[in-house]
């Protein structure tokens, strides 16, 4: 009984605040079902990494943490992150972009807002590289958000994660509002005609050599992103490797989801989290995501300005790298103006080309910034 209150006694303010954090994460993991993966391993993780001297992480004098040697080992070598675009590459079907190859600029547009809040950040007295760090926040993309931070500002790497992960989850509710802040309900209602054109087995093998090779000479520092992204990709579509396949996009993504989701808590201590800043970064790390959306609908309403058949500019919208979740916002909101109007796949099309291009806006940002 004394060394339970002796325990309790020790647990601060902080910890205590950092501990319901932890219980807020779970909540959204498994009663909203927000990016349960990742949201439940954080959370828990976050809890455990606040009692005082746990064995969990490095104390003063004390022998080495299981976490700090995870976290040595899969991001500090940016392995973890690395290992689930393997999956995430599985998991994509490039086919509704290689339909509808404009899509790609719509992608590319969609990465604005990543941009707009370096700018902002670095008003706001962050460093060129912190500020970097904080907008990549706006791709919507966990692990390239790890990478990136984890090369520039591994300080943030905490609340970077928690940021990336959280708007991550809560596409479906952010998004829909940013679309409608800058379109009407007749914008909303244009609808696209959808052709149905195959793509060859060739051209579908031949596209993720392809984007590597631009890659390679645009951003190389971009590779190990798109390079492991596209490797996934492969697996999934030279159709002499299913296993391999079928393994990355399940047992590989699963096992390296949990490793990832419980050990970045290690950076969610009291005192590496509870500061203005961590409020700032999850802060510009909202105005990054919305930027991103509204970047990508402006874009598209641009282009309507030139097109006889106007496009959808939600579509714009749906070049984040949340994917197909933000390709289901699209299509969600385009069936409430008209029951009759599907443009998933030209979504579809626009979400993994946001994929593609918020890896190449990293590899950018750390060409640019490192």
């Amino acid at each position: 009984m004394d060394i339970l209150i002796q325990g309790i006694m020790q647990i601060t303010i902080p910890q205590i605040i950092m501990m319901v954090i932890g219980l807020a994460l779970i909540y959204l993991g498994i009663v909203k079902e927000y990016e349960p993966t990742l949201l439940v391993p954080m959370g828990l993780g976050a809890i455990l990494v606040n009692f005082p001297n746990s064995g969990l992480i490095t104390q003063p004098g004390g022998p080495e943490g299981v976490l700090n040697i995870l976290f040595a080992a899969g991001i500090e070598t940016e392995l973890f992150p690395l290992l689930i675009f393997i999956g995430i590459g599985a998991m994509i079907d490039f086919g509704p972009l290689l339909q509808n190859p404009s899509m790609l600029l719509y992608g590319a547009a969609a990465q604005f807002g990543i941009f707009f809040t370096i700018v902002v950040a670095v008003i706001a007295n962050f460093t060129l590289p912190q500020a970097a760090t904080i907008g990549i926040i706006g791709a919507a993309d966990g692990p390239t958000s790890i990478f990136v931070a984890n090369k520039l500002a591994p300080e943030l790497l905490g609340p970077i994660t928690v940021a990336a992960y959280s708007y991550m989850a809560l596409v479906p509710i952010i998004q829909p509002a940013a679309i409608k802040l800058v379109t009407t309900k007749k914008e909303r209602a244009i609808k696209m005609n959808y052709k149905a054109s195959g793509v060859s087995k060739r051209t579908k093998i031949l596209f993720p050599i392809i984007i590597s090779v631009v890659a390679g000479f645009i951003s190389p520092v971009s590779l190990p992103l798109v390079g492991f992204l596209m490797f996934g990709n492969l697996l999934r579509e030279c159709g002499v490797l299913d296993r391999l396949s079928l393994t990355a996009q399940n047992e590989l993504v699963n096992l390296v989801s949990i490793l990832l989701g419980f050990t970045i808590a290690m950076k969610m201590t009291a005192g590496e989290f509870l500061n203005v800043q961590t409020l700032l970064i999850i802060a510009f790390g909202l105005v990054a995501f919305i930027m991103d959306t509204i970047g990508g609908v402006l874009f598209a309403k641009f282009i309507n300005l030139f097109r006889k058949e106007k496009i959808n500019p939600m579509i714009g919208g749906a070049g984040i790298s949340a994917f197909p979740m933000s390709a289901r916002v699209v299509q969600k909101l385009a069936t409430e103006e008209d029951p009759q109007n599907f443009v998933l796949n030209y979504a579809i099309g626009a979400n993994v080309s946001g994929q593609i291009a918020s890896v190449v806006a990293g590899g950018m940002i750390l060409m640019f910034f490192a």
